[in-house]
């Protein structure tokens, strides 16, 4: 345990070192940066429509479901109203002091009416009369040109001041009727305090006095049944006649009544629910949501600024973390799914503890998430390729890039072990390369050497094979170890393949270079013993075993058989036999057990041809009319030596028979 402690402290202090002072000041200041998103998204213009989104959608999801308040009704002026009294701005005074009249006589607790007096008309001494005979408590909605100038006029706030002094005997209120909407024109919290006369229409009728001072977000709901909404609306109509008026004393005895308009183009408001749903609504049930959150004694609690530091922090700094550790898919995306789930969780689920979530950061959290995740991972890639650097030089001497990746990550895995596991083993080689040695100066042997084994690395790790050492003119391969993937078999292949293809370019002199033997591949398929070998202060990761040897033999086969490359059977089953021309069966030195073995279809003169195919199968299975077929066709391709040499072979051993090649 100590020693894997050891080993993280010595790679972070690596990692740190490798990023250079530059690097790190940039991931800081973009981490600053997130951070400042996560806290202060609301206080971004850019940000702020996104947030106040969000937090529209988490107010509609998680408001309470209720039954039908019994507590205020509201009686409004709807078209029905307007086309009766012909009448549409302002609103008919008549019809309204005969409604007031008739409420007043059903024992209402107190009427709250928002509606502006805010100039003369002809109906006002009606008006009047009936507020003179007024017994129950009633607010009037009033604003002032200092508060509401745009929409106030000093006149408009003087002919309110007159119309209710005169009045003043009855108990008849004014009332601020303001209902502050944010940038958007959204209603979403309570008006700002204010000590201007008269108080809030909210705290002057109910007489709760701890919301005077109070702000915060309104407190919505929704109605448990479709067909009963949360606040009882009647037609004013209703309460022109004393008649009708007297049939609906149990809806309006005892209760708060507010008076207002439901019309499709006057006082609507765009609310939280407006952002799912499409619908606005009138100020009147606007001012009965505060009501009924005053009545309640509601408050939803605010959310300390340290809290939203925290969760700020907590966003960054799992991002930071998710990024800058080299986790595989398998483990990351576990892990990023469930760091969404929790900040996208948090705001919603604050939200239904009755936390005052307006101003919480929502999209903030998730973006400043999202950057530390890219500071972190680019700093992480930009310090993982100079570990690769760093790799290459201190380790890749000897070792293949990916182990040397594995051990810089994991110093553990220097230590001397191996294992049992399946690999697709290749050796290649120079036909001729020693002769060439013998008749070319050294430095001209050096350079050539080094091009073609440049060459041949470079294909085969393009074909994701793992080097495993290079002797002389030979390269060994293999796939399968240390990792091991499912398209390994397709990869050796066209490996093989392109080897072969790419050695014919050498077998021309150009400029200084002399003219090399062609290039011949073997390939196996099967157990070897793979891991770190040597000592401790020199190691090497190569593959060890008899199906090393076998590729090694297959490699020198070529030779006698003339062919480019052969793969055993064992590996180009794997592969798809369709990819290959049979070769006959061979038994090479130190294996008594004869090899099946193949040459693939690109790699020299081997060309698909389905009849040779049937042929050659035929004379497997005894036709002796198909060796002579098969004689012709060789005859018919000269230039393909390996047919000539196969053909020679099949007469000589028969159906099934096995070529020595010692």
């Amino acid at each position: 345990m100590a020693v894997s402690m050891a080993n993280r402290f010595a790679n972070l202090r690596l990692a740190v070192n490798l990023a250079g002072p530059f690097r790190l000041a940039v991931t800081l200041l973009v981490l600053v940066a997130a951070l400042v998103m996560a806290r202060y998204s609301w206080e971004l213009p850019f940000a702020l429509s996104a947030e106040r989104g969000l937090y529209d959608v988490r107010v509609d999801l998680t408001a309470a479901r209720v039954d039908q308040d019994d507590r205020v009704v509201l009686v409004v002026f709807t078209e029905e109203t307007l086309a009766a009294t012909g009448k549409r701005s302002p609103l008919d005074r008549t019809m309204l002091a005969r409604a007031l009249t008739n409420l007043d006589a059903l024992g209402p607790r107190a009427i709250g009416v928002d509606i502006l007096i805010d100039q003369p008309q002809p109906e006002d001494p009606v008006l009047k009369a009936a507020l003179l005979a007024m017994k129950t408590p009633t607010y009037f909605g009033f604003s002032s040109n200092a508060e509401n100038g745009e929409f106030v006029m000093l006149w408009q706030e003087a002919h309110m001041r007159e119309f209710f002094g005169a009045v003043a005997s009855a108990p008849v209120r004014t009332a601020n009727i303001r209902l502050d909407v944010d940038s958007d024109n959204a209603w979403r919290q309570w008006p700002n305090p204010t000590n201007r006369v008269p108080g809030l229409l909210v705290n002057r009728i109910t007489g709760v006095k701890d919301y005077v001072q109070y702000q915060g977000a309104a407190m919505f709901r929704k109605p448990l049944l479709a067909d009963r909404p949360v606040f009882a609306s009647l037609p004013v109509d209703l309460f022109g006649d004393p008649a009708a008026a007297s049939a609906m004393k149990d809806a309006i005895a005892g209760k708060i009544v507010l008076i207002g308009a439901d019309l499709p183009e006057a006082d609507r408001f765009i609310t939280p629910f407006t952002r799912l749903s499409g619908a606005t609504t009138p100020g009147v049930e606007l001012h009965a949501v505060l009501i009924a959150q005053a009545l309640d004694g509601s408050k939803l609690k605010p959310l300390p600024a340290g809290v939203l530091w925290g969760l700020a922090l907590l966003a960054v700094l799992l991002g930071a973390l998710t990024g800058g550790f080299d986790l595989g898919v398998r483990v990351l995306g576990p892990i990023v799914l469930a760091e969404i789930g929790l900040l996208g969780w948090l705001p919603y689920g604050l939200q239904q503890g009755d936390f005052d979530t307006f101003g919480m950061p929502c999209a903030g959290l998730g973006v400043g998430w999202l950057l530390a995740i890219m500071a972190a991972s680019t700093t992480a890639r930009i310090v993982g390729a100079e570990q690769r650097k760093f790799a290459q030089g201190a380790l890749g001497k000897y070792l293949p890039r990916d182990v040397a990746e594995q051990i810089l990550r994991d110093p553990e895995k220097l230590a001397l072990k191996g294992e049992r596991r399946p690999i697709f083993a290749l050796f290649s080689d120079i036909e001729g390369f020693t002769s060439m040695c013998q008749s070319q100066p050294p430095e001209v042997v050096a350079a050539t050497l080094n091009e073609y084994l440049d060459t041949m690395s470079e294909v085969v790790l393009k074909h994701g094979g793992t080097i495993d050492k290079f002797v002389a003119d030979a390269v060994v391969a293999f796939w399968g170890a240390p990792l091991a993937r499912p398209g390994d078999a397709g990869r050796a292949l066209a490996c093989a393949v392109e080897m072969s293809q790419a050695g014919e370019r050498f077998c021309f002199a150009e400029g200084e270079r002399p003219a090399m033997g062609r290039t011949r591949v073997g390939l196996h398929w099967g157990d070897v013993v793979v891991g770190n070998f040597g000592g401790e202060g020199r190691i090497q990761y190569t593959a060890l075993g008899d199906s090393m040897n076998v590729a090694a033999r297959l490699e020198g086969a070529n030779k006698k058989l003339k062919t480019a490359a052969l793969i055993s059977i064992e590996a180009a089953e794997q592969m798809g036999l369709e990819h290959f021309r049979p070769m006959g069966r061979v038994r090479v030195r130190g294996r008594d057990k004869p090899i099946a073995v193949f040459e693939p279809l690109g790699a020299g003169k081997a060309a698909g041809d389905p009849e040779w195919n049937r042929l050659y199968s035929a004379f497997e299975a005894g036709d002796g009319d198909a060796l002579r077929a098969l004689t012709a066709r060789a005859a018919a391709a000269p230039e393909d030596k390996a047919l000539t040499y196969l053909v020679q072979r099949m007469a000589q051993v028969g159906p099934g028979g096995i070529y020595d090649l010692d």
